[in-house]
């Protein structure tokens, strides 16, 4: 199926889901399973430690999602924006639950992207880009959104400027100061 026919039945199979008619689960679940596991896969690339596999991840987000009162999807694109929402909170219920288990051991690692390998001696970890989108949403929250969208969903500025209703330039420089603020957040002395 090509990209455009499959993004408008995704959006589709979404209203109609978000409806009441579960029926439409069997066909929406291939639709968006491998564009969820690609997505997962990302999020984990540079992460041995994590601890938990793109499959688990991706399983995890659809049962939350299913399980969840649908939102309003205004697109596919929203869609998969909610499902970035949830396997960041998966990763860091997950790193939290393992981080209590070993009582102050070592916290897994998680880079944003390959680009943002901000700090020097190690990656941030999942809790610290946690912290840092939740104190720049202080602070910004759309800055935090776009950034969010940009990175834990792997959203295009288009792709986000449609869900923001703004335009792919104020994305890309919201991107970009919010990749900066996070920059100096994560290595700041008191962040280490």
């Amino acid at each position: 199926m090509e990209p455009q026919i499959a993004s408008g039945k995704v959006t589709l199979l979404l209203r109609q889901w978000r409806s009441g008619d579960d029926s439409v689960l069997e066909e929406l679940t291939p639709l968006v399973y491998s564009e969820l596991r690609i997505l997962a896969r990302s999020r984990l690339a540079n992460e041995r430690r994590a601890g938990i596999s793109p499959t688990e991840l991706v399983h995890e987000a659809f049962l939350r999602l299913v399980r969840q009162d649908q939102p309003e999807w205004a697109s596919r694109t929203h869609f998969y924006y909610i499902a970035a929402r949830l396997m960041r909170q998966i990763l860091v219920d997950f790193v939290r639950e393992t981080h209590a288990q070993k009582r102050g051991g070592e916290v897994a690692a998680l880079s944003l992207d390959n680009a943002m390998n901000v700090a020097e001696k190690r990656d941030p970890s999942v809790l610290q880009i946690h912290d840092a989108l939740n104190a720049l949403a202080e602070m910004d929250p759309r800055k935090a959104r776009v950034l969010e969208m940009r990175y834990f969903g792997g959203l295009t500025a288009e792709e986000i400027a449609h869900v923001e209703n703004m335009s792919p330039v104020t994305v890309t420089r919201d991107v970009r100061a919010a990749t900066a603020w996070l920059r100096a957040w994560l290595t700041s002395p008191e962040q280490s």
